[in-house]
């Protein structure tokens, strides 16, 4: 008959092994181990992200991109007496009023992929005062009035509706496209040419200009005077740009903004010689933007990932604890995986439907699967109930925070406590010995 004999360091070693220390542990390497497949996840999420912008990029690009308007402008060729060559004077408008409309249309699609666009009107009206040459002592004999022009810049010419005229009174003069020397990406609109001196007296213009568009409006506000009011059915506008509206009212049918700005409100000048400046940084402008798009909702949510982890094997662990059920390390992989497959699931099922209902889908198969694998586990129906519920106000706790913009830290950090406390509460008779 052969007996075994346990040395005291083999009977320390099983006993530290199946204490609650070293479970705790090894859970604890578990859940950073899960970290791996969870960054995967997050990598996918990105890698979709890009695809999504690079199929919208081009897609809009054939509709019509950011839309950007820096005119009208009076262009005025004269010989310069110093130099003797022939320059451009350029002189910006006294008034200017600016009515745009934005009507959102139906989206454009690419497989999967769907591209939000507009078609904006815009209607220009304002005038002139007399161009004044005399600062630079440019004699009026130097000056070709003749051969006049007003130019209009933009960074879309293709993405134009309609032909575009400028009207002085009962003389109307068509656009053209300019030959663009700018530095800049921008195009010129060029009008015909025409005698300054025979619109003198009448020097207030009016214009239409109708554009196919996406993501922006950018106006450069050249006036002496600059109002514009924008009206739109987008509901979920940006303001930005070196200027904010003076009033605003954005509601679920749409938005009205209305800015107003001065001369002595910008740092450029009314009138220049040689060459036009660079002003698209003192443009005021208008997103049209999906403030918290699909796939920024699923990365949001995938961050939330360790939480979730930590959370739930925090409950078994409480459970086996409690109970003195033992739970394998294996059984706890399983619960991991699954946790982790939420993600993909996500983002797949997201891609067809909205993102409320992939969330409320994936939750639901996630907490089905982890609660029906329990009842194996722990041999009974009460703790696979309690962690069915566990696992439902947990996601609908994240789902909350991820739908919340202001107040997502404030709510998150409640939330946190109170799981913190309840923890505190529940393990507070445990022997951790």
């Amino acid at each position: 008959m052969e007996i075994n004999i346990k040395t005291p360091e083999q009977t320390e070693n099983k006993s530290f092994f199946q204490s609650s220390t070293a479970k705790m542990m090894m859970v604890g390497i578990l859940t950073l181990v899960l970290l791996i497949p969870l960054f995967f996840v997050q990598d996918l999420i990105t890698e979709r992200s890009i695809r999504q912008k690079e199929v919208v990029s081009e897609t809009t690009s054939k509709w019509g991109g950011s839309v950007y308007v820096y005119g009208p402008i009076l262009k005025i060729p004269y010989k310069n007496p110093v130099s003797g060559r022939s320059d451009f004077a350029y002189f910006f408008p006294d008034e200017l009023k600016n009515t745009v409309s934005a009507k959102m249309e139906k989206p454009l699609e690419r497989g999967i992929f769907k591209s939000n666009v507009f078609s904006t009107k815009m209607n220009f009206t304002g005038s002139y005062s007399k161009p004044n040459f005399q600062i630079r002592n440019i004699p009026n004999e130097n000056v070709y009035w003749n051969q006049a022009k007003i130019i209009i810049r933009t960074t879309n010419l293709k993405s134009l509706k309609d032909e575009v005229k400028i009207n002085f009174g009962s003389q109307s003069f068509k656009f053209e496209p300019g030959n663009s020397e700018e530095k800049d990406s921008t195009q010129t609109l060029e009008s015909t040419t025409f005698d300054y001196n025979s619109i003198a007296n009448s020097r207030y213009f009016t214009f239409d200009i109708s554009f196919n568009g996406s993501k922006q409006i950018k106006i450069v506000p050249i006036g002496k005077t600059t109002d514009c009011k924008m009206t739109s059915d987008w509901n979920s506008p940006n303001f930005n740009g070196n200027f904010s509206p003076i009033s605003r009212e954005v509601t679920k049918n749409g938005f009205i903004a209305n800015w107003k700005i001065l001369h002595f409100n910008r740092p450029f000048a009314q009138q220049y010689f040689e060459s036009l400046p660079e002003l698209s940084n003192y443009a005021f402008a208008t997103d049209f933007i999906t403030p918290v798009d699909e796939y920024q909702q699923n990365e949001r949510a995938s961050k939330y990932g360790f939480l979730v982890i930590g959370l739930t094997f925090l409950i078994f662990f409480l459970i086996q604890s409690i109970s003195k059920i033992n739970i394998h390390i294996f059984q706890y992989s399983m619960i991991g995986i699954a946790l982790v497959m939420f993600y993909t699931l996500l983002i797949s099922i997201t891609e067809h439907s909205s993102f409320s209902l992939a969330y409320i889908i994936a939750a639901i198969a996630v907490i089905a699967l982890i609660s029906l694998y329990s009842i194996s586990i722990l041999k009974n129906k009460k703790f696979p109930a309690f962690i069915a519920i566990s696992l439902s106000v947990l996601y609908s706790f994240i789902y909350v925070i991820i739908q919340l913009e202001d107040y997502a830290l404030l709510v998150g950090s409640i939330g946190l406590f109170a799981i913190l406390a309840a923890v505190m509460y529940f393990s507070r008779k445990i022997d951790w010995k």
